[in-house]
């Protein structure tokens, strides 16, 4: 089986396809390099001993994208391209609604020429929004999100679910997942974000390599246990298994039509201060940092139900809080400047 992955040299996506090749899927990685690099892919390649079909190109250019599936006899898309920063979307959010929601509208009619049907979709937890309490489970209706961000992975839901009521052939998983972290346990391949970090470990793991002078932890008032936002964080390994799950799933119910949503996350709940802490313990690195003003568009606190993916896709998160933080420790001390030479 052929399987398309867009954004695939990127962070999640480069840990799935280095999963899909570990479970002998055919993988074509399809990525414009603007968050992600390259090298990414050669690792994955040199890690597996397998090839990987790599093609530069942006998910809004439908001539470049129907190139890919006029030359490979793709089944299925893996759709990870994305910008992803929750806060860079609220000072950016036309970048936003023009990348997420309408290159993936821009992949689906590609799909749709070629006759693709299967689509397993990188969602977020962000769907559930302000109104849902916690934990959050796949019944809740999608909320108004508190970010652009947020806002993207609801409309591609959305329309996800119109296409499925158009067009009675169409399959699609929604993955909705929380926040993750670390990295391959090889050190090879990690988290590498351009410029100034967006997320928590990545910021961490640079303070703890000389990168950067300290954390900026925003907001230590919110109503939780400490006082900084609670987030329920999974390895990067268990959710690429995840993907994995997802296809396997798809595959194995062939008369399955429609969308499904299945959350992958811990069930667990951890504050910042707790990650910062955890992160010291596993790694003896002392981590300095000032707390800062909140950040627009960060929820107090959620975490996953993730009952319906431990039972319908015989998946669940494995790996310790201690091992994200040794993994991506691990990855950053090997390439203090990320995958650059």
């Amino acid at each position: 089986m052929q399987v398309l992955v867009t954004g695939g040299a990127g962070y999640i996506g480069s840990h799935s396809v280095l999963t899909l090749l570990e479970n002998d899927y055919e993988v074509i990685v399809y990525d414009n390099l603007c968050n992600s690099s390259a090298e990414s892919i050669e690792r994955v390649k040199r890690l597996t001993g397998k090839s990987v079909d790599f093609i530069e190109g942006d998910i809004r250019d439908k001539d470049k994208l129907r190139e890919v599936f006029e030359h490979h006899n793709i089944s299925v898309v893996i759709h990870f391209a994305a910008l992803k920063a929750v806060g860079e979307s609220t000072t950016i959010p036309l970048s936003y609604f023009q990348s997420n929601v309408h290159g993936t509208v821009c992949v689906l009619e590609v799909m749709k020429e070629f006759g693709v049907n299967n689509f397993i979709f990188s969602s977020s937890a962000t769907v559930y929004g302000e109104e849902n309490d916690v934990p959050y489970d796949e019944n809740m209706k999608l909320g108004t999100p508190s970010s652009p961000y947020g806002a993207n992975k609801v409309m591609v839901e959305r329309i996800l679910q119109d296409l499925a009521i158009s067009d009675p052939q169409f399959r699609a998983v929604s993955l909705r997942y929380f926040n993750p972290i670390g990295a391959h346990e090889s050190g090879e391949i990690g988290e590498d974000p351009s410029g100034i970090p967006n997320n928590l470990l990545p910021y961490v793991a640079q303070v703890a390599v000389g990168k950067r002078a300290k954390l900026n932890i925003f907001g230590g008032d919110y109503p939780t246990q400490d006082g900084s936002c609670e987030r329920d964080y999974l390895h990067v390994m268990d959710l690429a298994e995840g993907h994995l799950a997802a296809l396997e799933w798809l595959n194995k119910n062939e008369s399955f039509r429609g969308v499904e949503a299945f959350n992958l996350g811990t069930g667990n709940g951890v504050s910042v201060f707790a990650i910062v802490k955890a992160f010291e313990s596993a790694t003896s690195k002392a981590i300095p940092f000032d707390v800062a003003p909140r950040r627009s568009g960060d929820l107090p606190a959620f975490w996953a139900n993730a009952n319906k993916a431990n039972t319908q896709l015989n998946w669940q998160a494995t790996r310790s809080l201690t091992q994200m933080m040794k993994d991506t420790w691990h990855w950053q001390s090997n390439n203090p400047n990320g995958y650059a030479k």
